[in-house]
């Protein structure tokens, strides 16, 4: 029995951690760079500092996007906003700073963007942070207006955005699957009431698509960079895709790429 498939009022295309690589990730530059390119969804990476303040950056610890050093999670956000998270990329990025997920969000409400967050918690605070992600949509978003998209690793993130704000959409990322076949994440997925299982590109086939649109939920893919890759997707009829490359995928491209 085939499931209805569930709402996703998003753009094809996400712009990963705001402008890919042309821009130092998961700052405002980044994403003030992807809209320029004409992007209206994008993707960043939430954690928490040590008081209770999301802010973006992917990593765990500070060395590789920023001048800090150690875990991120363990600074205030007052510590955390001294940071250089600029420099590493290029000079002309030097002194930008570490934003806060509230401030993007803002910023996405003002422009009438689209907005994935993706719950990477620091190691331990997994529901923690799927529940302030929860709260602070909750604090700020409008219900009347189309809501941004929780995703994450992590089921027990998930769970926490869940309990605090069911209304915000949800999706299951998954680099390898548990099983093999992908029916064990698909079946997590489900439990969490997740609209989209969002896996790594090279994961889809005919069959999966088949399976998981049945199921209701939609298919999506991260870090797609290649022409190829993204024909591939397209064709197999997968609902969105993440990718780096803002500067070579037109947002508006629905059809034949190569």
């Amino acid at each position: 029995m085939t499931t209805a498939l569930k709402p996703w009022p998003y753009p094809r295309w996400v712009a990963h951690r705001g402008a890919g690589k042309l821009a130092p990730e998961n700052t405002m530059s980044a994403f003030r760079l992807g809209a320029h390119h004409g992007y209206r969804f994008f993707e960043c990476d939430a954690k928490l500092s040590k008081d209770g303040v999301l802010f973006l950056m992917h990593d765990a610890t500070l060395e590789r996007t920023t001048t800090g050093h150690g875990v991120g999670g363990e600074l205030t956000m007052g510590q955390l906003a001294q940071l250089d998270a600029g420099s590493w990329h290029s000079r002309a990025y030097t002194g930008e700073n570490l934003p806060t997920l509230e401030a993007l969000a803002r910023w996405c409400l003002a422009n009438n963007l689209h907005l994935n967050v993706e719950i990477k918690p620091t190691p331990g605070q997994e529901e923690e942070t799927g529940r302030a992600c929860g709260e602070l949509m909750n604090r700020i978003w409008p219900k009347d207006i189309v809501q941004p998209l929780f995703t994450s690793f992590k089921p027990a993130s998930l769970k926490g955005a869940r309990d605090v704000a069911p209304q915000v959409l949800r999706g299951l990322l998954v680099d390898k699957f548990a099983d093999g076949t992908g029916d064990a994440d698909l079946l997590i997925a489900l439990e969490l009431d997740c609209s989209a299982m969002v896996l790594n590109h090279g994961l889809w086939n005919r069959e999966l698509v088949t399976k998981v649109h049945g199921a209701g939920l939609r298919c999506s893919s991260y870090t797609v960079n290649d022409e190829w890759a993204a024909q591939r997707l397209i064709d197999l009829g997968t609902d969105g895709i993440i990718t780096d490359r803002v500067d070579m995928f037109s947002p508006s491209q629905t059809g034949a790429i190569i």
